[in-house]
Parts: structure tokens; sequence; C-alpha cells
């Protein structure tokens, strides 16, 4: 069956037992409030650096084209190592994986901090993995203590709280670099990702709640749980809608600082670009409302297709620097859309009894587009010159048009 194949048979009920449960909306809005709080912290961990990594990276490769070929590379490493992450909550548990990723990042900071080829590389690997293993542990938890009716609002919710760190980050990442130490946006990320297991561990989430409830069956290998993801089509469907998504964002926070260092903006006003348009997300609690008012459906079908329309047409203005800058914004505005639904859909499909697998097989959407797009930027590159990237990322989002039309009516 391919990838557009609906998804047949019901969904498991949720039966973990949690001190949070369900039947109480209290108690589920407190914990939409706290996971929120985290995915908070984590957004600034990684955002202060978002647009930093490329700056730097170019500045280190001195060509866009080996820049795709080192997000290439990072993007694949960091897929192998977060298939690898399941049996480390196994090991280690879910707080030892987020102490682990803690260290990871402080090790790949110190790394890219040296400013060299080998450091720049490595230290974006770590960075990467370090990132995976936050996301995981935090979704992990996500669907212990959030209930599945309520998972729509949350994903709407936790987006808004990150607003204020993907609208600021980018820029500020950036700024500082410039104006005040270059190793100051490396310390700021660091010292969120350690409040953020503070925060973690103070409010008692250091325990492991799929500790105490035993496992509905035993635990796959890290090759059959692929096999076992990728043969559930509403899996299959949620996981490439994701991709198409972290995709177009991986191109804008990459390719825009890029444009506007090589039209002359400067490298500020290419992190001012990603600021701006990633602030849209302020706008996400409106996305989330008109989708439960309309559909998942229509909301993905007219985020997707309006992306895929004005990220051509910003491609093809880019010759008028400030013109192309303004159209990469409102196609920002466009991808943004489709933050209303977040990932829902994979939340909604996944069985309780095998999430952790099948999570760290979905979260590896960031990974795969890391790695895939750039591969296929760097051949366009060889081609063509940058506003083909662009280009290429809108025929991408035509793509993930089409596949809306699989999302269940009913959603």
């Amino acid at each position: 069956m391919g990838i557009l194949a609906r998804a047949r048979g019901g969904e498991r009920p949720l039966t973990t037992q949690l001190p949070i449960r369900p039947a109480a909306p209290a108690r589920a809005s407190r914990a939409t409030a706290i996971f929120s709080g985290f995915f908070f912290l984590s957004g600034f961990t990684q955002t202060i650096l978002v647009t930093v990594l490329p700056v730097v990276t170019l500045s280190v490769m001195h060509d866009a084209q080996a820049v795709s070929l080192v997000y290439v590379a990072v993007g694949l490493a960091g897929f192998l190592g977060r298939l690898g992450i399941p049996a480390l909550t196994r090991v280690l548990g879910r707080v030892g994986v987020l102490m682990l990723g803690v260290g990871a990042l402080s090790l790949s900071l110190l790394l890219l901090w040296t400013e060299t080829r080998g450091g720049v590389v490595i230290g974006l690997i770590f960075n990467v993995f370090a990132i995976a293993c936050f996301e995981v542990v935090l979704t992990l938890h996500v669907l212990d203590y959030i209930p599945r009716p309520a998972l729509g609002r949350f994903e709407a919710v936790r987006i808004f709280y990150s607003a204020l760190p993907w609208t600021l980050g980018p820029w500020l990442g950036v700024y500082l670099r410039e104006n005040v130490a270059h190793w100051l946006p490396y310390l700021i990320s660091v010292s969120m990702a350690s409040l953020l297991l503070a925060a973690f561990w103070s409010l008692g989430f250091s325990g492991d709640p799929a500790t105490r409830t035993p496992p509905r069956r035993h635990s796959l290998s890290p090759a059959l749980y692929l096999v076992r993801f990728f043969s559930q089509p509403r899996l299959r469907l949620g996981w490439a809608l994701a991709v198409g998504r972290s995709s177009w964002w991986g191109m804008f926070q990459v390719y825009a600082p890029i444009y506007a260092i090589q039209s002359g903006l400067g490298a500020e006003t290419g992190g001012a670009i990603v600021s701006i348009g990633i602030g849209w997300i302020w706008l996400v609690p409106l996305w989330g409302w008109l989708g439960r008012l309309y559909g998942l459906r229509q909301l993905l079908i007219v985020g997707y297709g309006s992306a895929a329309l004005i990220t051509i047409a910003a491609a093809a203005l880019m010759g008028a620097p400030v013109v192309g800058a303004v159209m990469l914004l409102i196609a920002a505005f466009c991808t943004e859309i489709i933050d209303g639904a977040g990932n829902s859909l994979y939340l909604r499909a996944v069985h309780p009894y095998e999430r952790s697998e099948m999570t760290a097989v979905f979260v590896s959407y960031r990974d795969f587009s890391q790695f895939a797009p750039p591969a296929v930027f760097s051949v366009v590159l060889s081609v063509f010159q940058l506003p083909a990237v662009f280009v290429t990322g809108g025929i991408m989002m035509l793509g993930m048009t089409a596949l809306c039309r699989y999302i269940p009516k009913r959603f």
C-alpha cells in the first residue's frame, strides 16, 4: 500500500494510569499549561541558534551549496541517532535521556564555538541529537498526560506558547553574535536547556510514567518499528505532511539568511526576516480555531496550497531584494496556517501501547527534512542560482496539498 492509502480500523482507548486523568478537565488544563511551558523553554534552546547556525556554517564553508551538503550529512546522522532514543529511554529513563540531551547540547555548543569546519559539522550533529532528546521526551509525556480529545487544542496552545522564542530567537541570536559576543547565543541556549531540565525535575516529572504500567506488547527493534510505523496509513500520512511543513521551514531558516547576505541586505536583516516570518506563529490560535470549525483537512489544503504558490512567486521576484524578502514573509504567513493543526494527525492516530517507538520514528520527520531537501537543493544549486531553491520548495508544497486530500473528512 502506498503512502496515499486511507487508514482503516478503530482507535484503541487511552489506558495509561497517570496522576492527571482525562476525566478531570481542570487537571488536563493544568497539564496543558505545564507542558506548553516546557516547549517554551525548549523553543528558546533551539531558536536562539536557528539563524546563527547557517550563518556560521556559511562563514566556514563559504558557499551555499557546501552548506547544503553539510546539512545533508547532519540530518542523516541525526535521523540515525534518533532511532536509538527509545532504547535509551528504556536504559536511562526519560529524565536520563533529557539529561543526556543537555550534555550533548553543551558539547555541541563548545564545538560550534570553535567555528572550524570539523567543529561546526560535529557540533551540528550533537545539536540535532540534543534537540531530538528534548522533543521525544516531551512528546511522550504529552501523550501520557493529555487526553486524546484535548490533543488538538493542546497543539494550538503549545505552538502559541512557543511564539515568543520563535519570534525573538532567530533575530536575537544573530544580533548578539554580531554586536555583543559570538559565544553569547550558545550560552543562552545551554542555559535554557538546563532550566528545562530543572523545571522538569522540580515539578515531579523525574519518574517515568511508562514504568508504572506494563507494556502491552514487547518492544520492537529499530528496524521492526520502522516497518510497523510505515505499515500504518494514518501514521504515514501524518509523517509525510510533517516532513513537508518542516522542510519548508528548514528551507526558510537556512536559505532566507543566505539570500539576505548574498543580495546585500546583510546577516542581521536575514535574522529579522526569519524572526518576522516565524512571528506569524502568534496567529496559531486563530488557525486552530478555524481548523476545529471547518476541519483540519480544509485548513491544511488552504495552508499548503497558498504557501506553494506564494513561495514560487517569491522566487520569481528575488531580483529586487526588498520585494523578494517581503514575498518570503507572505509565504511564511501562509505556511504558518499549517501550524494550526500542529502534529494532531499523528497524536490522534498513534496507539498507546507503542508510543515510545512510534514517536521516535515520527519525530524523525525533522531529521529527514534536514537531509533530504538540502540534498535536492545542493543538486539544484549546482545548476541554478539561489531562487531555484524556493521554486523547488514551492513545488514540494504543491505535492503536500495533493496529499491533504487523503486526510479523513471527519478531521
